[in-house]
């Protein structure tokens, strides 16, 4: 009964986390028209930290989402820990925490990423903006299917927010499918 149960579960969570992003595993078969991760270096250690999630074109656990928030640590393995946190349906719904690692995939510029949220699957994530001062970033997927604006700040002020909108619109999303994440 336990291996029928993992060969039926293993299937559903690979299922689960391709539908999560379009996981590219060779990026010289991808298609010219993918989203590309910014060329300038990134530094970790002023990249982690907690970002406030304001806004995202989601992925179906986050359709809900209020106060949400990702914090990034540097593992002495070079891994990135991570803690997804939002409260579920409004401002004081359920707590949901979700704890993916991530992989540098790129050591170049360290702007693509490979997410972990069920092993062995890993789905790319692409840096595509990060303003010189580490304060906002966006955070994409290859396909454009997914992103997410982000800043160090609970309060992001509207004209940067907009801003940022403009930016993913100039990247190539779908910005009416965007979604702006409340925070109390």
């Amino acid at each position: 009964m336990r291996r029928l149960l993992m060969s039926a579960l293993i299937p559903a969570c690979g299922a689960l986390t391709m539908g999560l992003t379009n996981c590219s595993t060779n990026p010289s078969e991808a298609a010219s028209g993918e989203l590309k991760p910014i060329s300038r270096k990134i530094d970790l250690n002023r990249f982690t930290g907690d970002w406030y999630v304001h806004g995202n074109i989601p992925t179906f656990i986050e359709k809900e989402a209020y106060n949400a928030k990702e914090s990034y640590e540097l593992a002495e393995d070079g891994t990135i820990p991570t803690t997804f946190t939002f409260n579920k349906g409004s401002l004081d719904g359920p707590l949901k925490t979700y704890h993916p690692k991530g992989f540098v995939y790129n050591d170049e510029t360290k702007a693509e990423w490979r997410m972990q949220f069920i092993w062995p699957f890993k789905a790319s994530y692409l840096i595509t903006y990060l303003s010189e001062d580490y304060e906002t970033v966006i955070v994409g997927v290859p396909s454009r299917k997914y992103a997410w604006i982000m800043a160090r700040d609970k309060n992001l002020l509207e004209d940067k927010y907009q801003e940022l909108v403009a930016e993913l619109k100039r990247q190539g999303h779908d910005i009416s499918k965007l979604r702006r994440v409340p925070h109390g």
